[in-house]
C-alpha cells in the first residue's frame, strides 16, 4: 500500500498540484491524516512560514522541508507530485553561471537529464542544451500528449538553430519562452526570432514569448523598457520578471512596473505604440 503524503505549498502558482491532499498556506487542520507530511518551497522568501509550519505539521506525520528555495539537489520529477498534472521536468541544471540565477548553485553547475516521463508544460532549466538524443526522445512525448506543447522553462536563444526552429514548429506548440536577462542575450534574441519567423511562426500569433528581468541593482525604468520594447522588436512578446533578492525584497514602483508588463491587457496597449 502506497504512502499518504500530505503536500504543503507556502503558497500557489500555476505550477502547484491541486489534488486532494494538497494543502496552501494552512496549518494542519482537525481531520488531517498522512503517513508523511512534505512542505515544498519553492521561493526563499517563504523559507521562515514552511519552517514554523513544519512544527505544526508533526502532530500530524512526520514532517520533510525541502525545495528549490533550500538549494537541493533535485531528483527524477515525479509527475503531480509537487507540480499540477501536464507539468514536466526532463532534465535538472544548466551550464551557464548568470549572477542572478540559483540553478547553478542548486545542481552544482552541470545539467543531468532525467528519465522523460509525460507531460506538455516543459520547465526545464535549460532544454536546448540537453543532448541531441534527449530532445528527440522529449519531442517524441510531446507527440503524443493530448495537449498542445507549452516551453515555459526559458528556451535559451544562442543555442537555438535553424533545423531546431522548425522542429519546434512541428510540434505546433501554444507557447515559447525565451529570455532577456543580460545584455548579451539580445542578439541571440534578434536571430532566434529570425529563424523561428523562418520556420513559420508569426508575430501576431503571440506564441513567441520572452522573459525579461528588471529591477536589479542599478537597472532603471528608462533601461527596463527599451529592453521590452527591444524584446518586441525582436519579435517576441515581453514578459517582465522582477528580480528579487533572497528576502524577496522589491520596491513598489519596479513591482508596479512588472505587472503593467505582465498583465495581457495592458502590455498589449503598450505594445501597439512600439514602431517596428
Amino acid at each position: 500500500m502506497s504512502k499518504k503524503i500530505i503536500r504543503v505549498f507556502p503558497s500557489k502558482t500555476r505550477a502547484t498540484p491541486d489534488d486532494k491532499d494538497v494543502r496552501i498556506g494552512v496549518y494542519p487542520g482537525l481531520w488531517d491524516q498522512a503517513d508523511e507530511v512534505h512542505i515544498s518551497v519553492a521561493f526563499t522568501w517563504d523559507i521562515p512560514w514552511a519552517e514554523q509550519a513544519a512544527k505544526f505539521w508533526e502532530v500530524v506525520a512526520p514532517v520533510k522541508v525541502g525545495g528549490p528555495a533550500y538549494n537541493e539537489i533535485g531528483g527524477n520529477f515525479i509527475p503531480g507530485m509537487y507540480m499540477k498534472k501536464g507539468y514536466v521536468i526532463t532534465s535538472r541544471g544548466c551550464p551557464n553561471r548568470c549572477w542572478f540565477c540559483s540553478v547553478p548553485k542548486r545542481e552544482g553547475g552541470s545539467l543531468r537529464e532525467l528519465p522523460v516521463t509525460d507531460g506538455w508544460i516543459v520547465t526545464d532549466d535549460n532544454l536546448l542544451a540537453c543532448s541531441d538524443r534527449h530532445i528527440n526522445e522529449v519531442f517524441s512525448m510531446l507527440e503524443r500528449q493530448p495537449h498542445r506543447p507549452q516551453f515555459c522553462g526559458g528556451l535559451e536563444a544562442k543555442l537555438l538553430t535553424p533545423v531546431m526552429a522548425g522542429r519546434i514548429k512541428e510540434l505546433k506548440p501554444e507557447s515559447l519562452f525565451f529570455a532577456y536577462d543580460t545584455p548579451d542575450d539580445y542578439e541571440p534574441l534578434v536571430e532566434a526570432g529570425k529563424m523561428l519567423f523562418n520556420a513559420g511562426f508569426t508575430r501576431g500569433s503571440h506564441d513567441l514569448n520572452a522573459y525579461v528581468l528588471c529591477g536589479y541593482k542599478k537597472d532603471t525604468f528608462d533601461k527596463a523598457l527599451k529592453r521590452m520594447e527591444d524584446t518586441w522588436r525582436a519579435g517576441f512578446v515581453p514578459m517582465a520578471m522582477l528580480y528579487r533578492d533572497f528576502k524577496g525584497e522589491y520596491s513598489r514602483e519596479w513591482k508596479q512596473f512588472q505587472r503593467e508588463w505582465a498583465n495581457p491587457f495592458i502590455r498589449g496597449s503598450k505594445l501597439k505604440e512600439i514602431k517596428l
